[in-house]
């Protein structure tokens, strides 16, 4: 018989997660595309660990999850008609929409672009645990960089062998292209990852994209 690893919570310990991510660790949790890494994204410790446990390379930003727009306002430095709307179409979904960073945004999460990725997941559980904190939390995927991502806890736990490390089992997740990563720092938008939500269906919203 198999024995599970004991990092492995369930859906309804989700009050547990919360608590662990404010006390600065790292929790895996189910996104509507694939398993995410939650750290509080005002806490560079916090997001230092996820760097370590993903063998991530600095110079690669880190997107977040919010749980309300009044939590956009504090990371961007302007909102435009343009995002409004994108986020009216898409938001909550697979849809990271790039804007130019407030200061205050840690240097980690930007890797010195001077840019912010956010989106609101539409899965329950990630806007849950944004929820809970409070504060945005990030969204980077649940592997080792360069490997597969994963959809299912076991998978995390097979991947990410940390003591460092808490997964939440949500279930599978629907996998797929991830989300689509759209620059609004730009006139016009930049593409910067074709995801689920496809090109057509945002110049539709923007009218050009490069």
């Amino acid at each position: 018989m198999e024995i599970r690893d004991n990092r492995i919570i369930a859906a309804g310990e989700l009050g547990k997660a919360v608590g662990i991510i404010a006390a600065g660790g790292v929790v895996a949790f189910p996104t509507e595309t694939f398993y995410g890494l939650a750290a509080d994204a005002a806490n560079e410790g916090a997001i230092d660990q996820i760097f370590a446990l993903k063998g991530r390379s600095f110079s690669n930003p880190i997107a977040l999850i919010i749980a309300e727009l009044a939590h956009l306002e504090a990371l961007t430095e302007g909102i435009s008609d343009t995002a409004h709307k994108l986020m009216a179409a898409f938001w909550p979904g697979p849809l990271t929409l790039v804007f130019r960073a407030a200061p205050a945004v840690s240097l980690r999460l930007t890797a010195g672009s001077g840019k912010i990725g956010v989106r609101i997941s539409s899965h329950p559980i990630a806007q849950a645990l944004a929820a809970g904190l409070g504060r945005p939390i990030t969204a980077t995927s649940a592997n080792l960089s360069g490997h597969p991502e994963c959809t299912t806890a076991d998978e995390v736990s097979k991947q990410l062998n940390s003591d460092l490390l808490t997964i939440l089992d949500g279930g599978p997740t629907p996998g797929g292209n991830g989300s689509t990563f759209l620059d609004l720092s730009t006139e016009p938008p930049a593409m910067l990852r074709q995801g689920t939500i496809s090109r057509g269906s945002l110049i539709t919203i923007c009218g050009k994209i490069s």
